[in-house]
């Protein structure tokens, strides 16, 4: 029998897993993923990735296997305008770094991380670690009793594990298996998840344009390249994505002017629908979820990925602490923990992300002149924008999980 199985192999998986190993070497942990082997290679995506994850993955000892391709956010701009608006001006801006010492110094409050970069540090961990990860199967049915929990698998054979871990994302099947349900709602919008190229170097500079249709970021990569994160109604992202190459740079050149000279995009572009879906329980008897599967937020404040990662963070330290006292990792009493810790967080981060794409993905006059002025006023406030990019960082939370500290559990 095993003593942890993760279902699905994202990165979260595959963080949960090589932060239960390394941190007790002699328990069992696998991981099964439904995609085929080195369908991970074609993800295109990139992701930011916050200073204290990066202290995490620092601590797996991967950090230095990805920084060769991470690209440090140095800035951040916000700006508040229509499509056709001529000049949009600046309205707020970030000092992209976190704990400045009395020199000044500080350290990049996020990296963007081509998500290959990550994965492939991510599996290798696993490698050195003896996790083995499988592949091309996927979960039927899972019963749990007083020993363990049984999974079902789509070739016919099973699997035997004092605790499931679902990471199988927003529309997670193992969750419905569990029964538990979700809140949750569809923005009618959709994300368009491209890389562009351009002419001059952005810098380290990030952009946030709200726009009518949603939020148009701009995050830097290396080499003269940014990957978009471009929200519109989903009518309209579908015919984006589906139109030829001219008519779909035309309308991302609309957004995203010349600042950075001739741009052209790269790579696939795909769509992907937005909504809020958040667990009512983020724990069963032997079973707990974590990153997308317990929480699906709007993209608007880039937390997604972070908040699974402090899912991971949460998670190991309650497992491998039970574990160390010799109390059952698997013991509904023990997830308890792990759900208190993480649920708040959630929580709050979901209706934050509700609120302000509600608040800005709209041409309402008075909620624009009140939403102008409110980040004029934060932008002429040092302690506050302070505040907040420490908030982004995940730097300031006085209960932050020890791997989020950089510390070892």
């Amino acid at each position: 029998m095993l003593d942890m199985l993760v279902v699905g192999g994202g990165y979260v998986g595959l963080a949960a897993a090589v932060a239960v190993k390394q941190a007790a070497p002699h328990l069992d942990v696998m991981v099964v993923e439904a995609a085929p082997e080195h369908v991970w290679k074609k993800d295109q995506r990139a992701s930011a990735i916050i200073a204290a994850a990066a202290k995490m993955l620092d601590v797996f000892g991967v950090w230095d296997e990805i920084k060769p391709e991470a690209e440090p956010i140095t800035r951040m701009i916000v700006t508040d305008s229509r499509t056709s608006d001529p000049v949009r001006p600046v309205f707020l801006t970030f000092d992209g770094e976190v704990g400045k010492t009395e020199t000044g110094e500080g350290q990049p409050f996020a990296h963007m991380v081509p998500n290959v970069a990550m994965v492939a540090a991510l599996r290798n961990a696993c490698e050195r670690l003896g996790i083995p990860i499988r592949h091309g199967v996927s979960a039927t049915d899972f019963k749990t009793d007083d020993a363990g929990v049984k999974l079902n698998l789509s070739d016919g054979s099973s699997l035997e594990t004092r605790l499931l871990i679902a990471c199988d994302g927003v529309r997670s099947k193992l969750r419905d298996m569990a029964g538990i349900k979700t809140v949750s709602w569809n923005y009618g919008q959709s994300g368009i998840v491209t890389t562009v190229e351009h002419e001059r170097p952005h810098n380290g500079c990030a952009e946030e344009h709200f726009l009518p249709s949603g939020p148009f970021a701009i995050l830097p990569l290396k080499n003269n390249r940014s990957s978009l994160v471009w929200t519109e109604r989903t009518a309209d992202a579908d015919r984006l994505v589906s139109t030829d190459d001219l008519l779909f740079d035309e309308e991302l050149e609309r957004r995203f002017g010349h600042k950075l000279g001739a741009i052209r995009a790269v790579g696939d572009r795909r769509a992907f629908p937005l909504g809020l879906t958040l667990a009512r329980a983020f724990v069963a008897p032997r079973f707990a979820l974590a990153g997308d599967a317990a929480h699906g937020i709007h993209p608007i404040s880039g937390q997604g990925l972070n908040l699974g990662f402090k899912d991971v963070a949460a998670l190991a330290e309650t497992v491998v602490e039970a574990d160390r006292l010799g109390l059952d990792i698997g013991s509904i009493n023990i997830l308890e923990r792990y759900q208190t810790w993480r649920r708040f967080d959630t929580f709050r981060m979901g209706v934050t992300t509700d609120v302000l794409n509600r608040l800005f993905s709209n041409d309402i006059m008075p909620l624009r002149i009140a939403r102008d002025f409110g980040l004029g006023v934060v932008d002429r406030l040092p302690s506050l924008k302070s505040f907040f990019i420490g908030q982004a960082a995940g730097t300031s939370a006085k209960d932050n999980p020890r791997l989020l500290a950089g510390e070892a559990i």
